[in-house]
C-alpha cells in the first residue's frame, strides 16, 4: 500500500497534506460536521446508511475528522495506518458500503474544506487533498473488495443483508434483552469469530429511513445460531431514546424477522494465546466478553480466566447467573462482579462496591503477562486502559472495543 500511495502522489502534493495538518487539527471537526450537513442535503437516501444517533451526538463526525487527520499526518507512510484501515473497511462491509459511494464522500469533503476554511483551501491545497483522496480511498475500496471476496468464498457467508428468525427472546435484566436468530431460508450461515458484531437492519413503521445497528454475537459460535443482547437505550441527559434498541425490545418478538449482515470486525480473540486471559467489561459491554468467555471454556479448558464485570447494580446486570454457574462448575475461571451503586438485595452478590481501580484489578491478577480484552461505557473504556499502562501492560496485549465510531482513550 505504501509503495502504491508513493508512486500516486508527487512530493509536492504530500508536502502541501502534510501541512494541513495543524489546521485539520484545530478545525477537523467543523469540516466533518459540515461534510455530513452537505451530503445529507444531496444525497438524503444515505441517511439509510449512517447512523443518525452517532449525527446528532457529533461521535461520527469526530471520528471521520480523526480518520482524516491520520491520513494527513501518514501521508508518507500510509501502511502505518493500515490497522485502523482494517478496522473501519470492516465496518464498511457490515454495512454494505459500496465504491460508488467513495467519489460522493470525496466531493462533499473537498467542498466542506472549501466552505470551512475559506482562503486557507486554496486551490493548490484542494487538487491536492483531491488526489490524495483518490488514494486512500483507493485503498479502502481494494481492501473492502478483499473482504467481499473473502465473505463470498466462506460456506455460508453472504453480501447485503438476509433475514434471520427470531427463535427466542431471553430478558437478560432489567434494561438487556438476548435475541436468538437463525437463518429464515434454512440454509448454512457462516461461524464467527468471538468478539465480532453483526448488523441488524430496522425497517420501523413511520421512520424515514432505515436503521443500522452493529450488536456484538454474545454467544460462543458454532451454537447453531447467533445471539444479540441488546440493552434498551432510554432517553437522558436531552438525548432521545434508542430507536433501534427500544424497536428491539418492545415490537420484534419470537417469530419475528429481522435482516442482517455476515458478522464483521477485527476485535477477535487470539485463541492460539496461552496466557491468562482477562476479559474486563462495563454494562452491556459484556456481550462480546460473553462469547470469548463461553468460546475459551469450551476449546481452551486449561487456560486461566479472569472474568470481571462492573454495572450499575444487580438489576441492569445482564446473565449474572449464568456466569455464576460457569464459576462454581469450572476451576479455570475467576469471575468478579463490581456495582458501583450496589442495592440493599445486592449484598453478597459483588466483589467491590464502586469502580475498578489499578489497586483492587493488580491484587486479583496474577500477572500482567496476560491477554486483555475490555469493552464498556466510554468513561470505563478510559480507566481500564489507564489502569493497565500503569500496570505495565505490553501494548500488544490491550485490545479493546468501542461500540460506535472509535475515539481517542488514550489521553
Amino acid at each position: 500500500m505504501t509503495t502504491q500511495a508513493t508512486v500516486e502522489l508527487d512530493k509536492q502534493t504530500r508536502d502541501i497534506v502534510k501541512a494541513t495538518v495543524p489546521v485539520l487539527q484545530e478545525r477537523g471537526d467543523d469540516i466533518t460536521s459540515r461534510f455530513y450537513q452537505l451530503m445529507f442535503e444531496n444525497h438524503p437516501e444515505l441517511k439509510n446508511i449512517f447512523n443518525q444517533t452517532n449525527q446528532r451526538k457529533g461521535n461520527q463526525s469526530k471520528a471521520l475528522a480523526n480518520t482524516v487527520y491520520a491520513a494527513a499526518a501518514n501521508i508518507d507512510q500510509l501502511g502505518d495506518i493500515l490497522p485502523q484501515v482494517k478496522q473501519i473497511a470492516q465496518k464498511h462491509k457490515s454495512l454494505n458500503i459500496k465504491p460508488e459511494h467513495y467519489p460522493i464522500v470525496g466531493k462533499y469533503l473537498l467542498l466542506a474544506m472549501k466552505d470551512v476554511l475559506g482562503d486557507t483551501a486554496s486551490d493548490d491545497v484542494i487538487n491536492a487533498w483531491e488526489k490524495a483522496y483518490g488514494v486512500i480511498s483507493g485503498v479502502f475500496i481494494d481492501t473492502e473488495k478483499e473482504m467481499y471476496q473473502e465473505l463470498k468464498n466462506t460456506t455460508g457467508g453472504w453480501i447485503d443483508f438476509r433475514n434471520f428468525k427470531v427463535v427466542d427472546k431471553v430478558a437478560e435484566s432489567d434494561v438487556i434483552t438476548s435475541f436468538y436468530l437463525e437463518p429464515a431460508d434454512g440454509n448454512p450461515f457462516p461461524i464467527y469469530q468471538p468478539g465480532q458484531y453483526i448488523t441488524v437492519k430496522a425497517e420501523i413503521a413511520g421512520q424515514p429511513y432505515t436503521h443500522l445497528r452493529q450488536y456484538s454475537l454474545s454467544a460462543a459460535p458454532g451454537e447453531g445460531y447467533y445471539r444479540i443482547s441488546v440493552k434498551r437505550e432510554d432517553a437522558l441527559n436531552g438525548l432521545p431514546a434508542g430507536i433501534v434498541s427500544n424497536y428491539l425490545h418492545t415490537q420484534i418478538e419470537k417469530g419475528s424477522m429481522l435482516p442482517i449482515s455476515a458478522p464483521s470486525g477485527d476485535f477477535k480473540l487470539d485463541q492460539e494465546d496461552t496466557r491468562p486471559l482477562v476479559l474486563m467489561s462495563g454494562g452491556v459491554g459484556l456481550t462480546p466478553m460473553m462469547s470469548m468467555l463461553d468460546t475459551t471454556i469450551k476449546q481452551n479448558p486449561d487456560r486461566e480466566i479472569y472474568f470481571i464485570h462492573a454495572a450499575h447494580n444487580g438489576n441492569v446486570h445482564a446473565m449474572k447467573d449464568y456466569v455464576r454457574k460457569l464459576n462454581d462448575a469450572h476451576q479455570q475461571l475467576h469471575a468478579y462482579t463490581v456495582y458501583a451503586d450496589p442495592a440493599a438485595e445486592d449484598e453478597g452478590a459483588y466483589h467491590k462496591a464502586g469502580y475498578v481501580d489499578l489497586e483492587w484489578l493488580s491484587s486479583i491478577l496474577p500477572t500482567n503477562d496476560s491477554a486483555f480484552y475490555f469493552c464498556g461505557p466510554e468513561g470505563f473504556m478510559k480507566a481500564m486502559y489507564q489502569n493497565l499502562k500503569k500496570y505495565n501492560v505490553a501494548e500488544k496485549d490491550i485490545h479493546f472495543e468501542f461500540f460506535g465510531p472509535a475515539k481517542a482513550i488514550t489521553a
